[in-house]
């Protein structure tokens, strides 16, 4: 049957702490075409998962960004692996809503923090960490998350830094994606298992709004 409900709207973010409310986890997206993208992501929102991070890894990456952020409403994009101040400025004209990097230099920190957008700055270490606590952020990327010391290092960063709320992405995977969220500093995860590459390039979207169900599930 089809569905006659309404198209749901955008949600509006304007902070970083926004983006860690959107959804138990992000997906991290990396499409080898542009074609992709759209269908990728209306199957995320069907199965209730409002926001995708499109990654530039992929010479797709920039115009999947754009697709998805003019062709798909309700979903809010965001531009992942972004390293250089010039992709900074491509992904805010391609209609990126955020933005994600994988460290924190301070010519990327600088640009990215002038663009208006929110950021997800990686940071691997507690001095990382307080470094963007500094920049104003209390929102931030924990990555490599597992590479980094994992679950436990997270959960003694919470003692000093009771103010910093993560986004953990790297390593992380469908089976232990709770015992990450169970940690009261988790705000959500980032993990590529909602989109298997596979299944991506074959169009079965119906095995990815299912992931994304469960996805969602995560937290009631």
């Amino acid at each position: 049957m089809t569905s006659t409900s309404a198209p749901v709207a955008k949600p509006v973010i304007t902070r970083e702490a926004d983006i860690l409310d959107l959804a138990p986890v992000i997906p991290v997206v990396v499409v080898d075409s542009v074609e992709q993208a759209v269908p990728l992501a209306r199957a995320l929102l069907r199965g209730g998962i409002p926001v995708i991070e499109l990654t530039l890894r992929s010479a797709a990456g920039l115009g999947a960004i754009e697709a998805v952020a003019s062709e798909v409403e309700g979903m809010v994009v965001g531009a992942g692996t972004v390293v250089t101040p010039e992709q900074v400025r491509q992904v805010q004209d391609a209609g990126a809503q955020f933005i994600v990097t994988p460290g924190s230099p301070p010519r990327l920190l600088e640009a990215a923090l002038a663009s208006g957008l929110p950021l997800l700055a990686g940071a691997g270490t507690l001095t990382e960490m307080l470094t963007l606590a500094e920049a104003g952020l209390e929102a931030m990327k924990f990555f490599p998350a597992e590479a980094s010391g994992g679950r436990p290092y997270l959960s003694a960063v919470a003692g000093p830094c009771p103010q910093l709320r993560f986004c953990p992405t790297g390593g992380i995977t469908r089976e232990t994606a709770a015992e990450w969220l169970a940690l009261p500093n988790v705000g959500c995860v980032g993990g590529s298992w909602l989109t298997p590459k596979d299944a991506v390039a074959r169009g079965d979207w119906a095995l990815i709004e299912q992931l994304a169900g469960d996805a969602a599930a995560l937290r009631p």
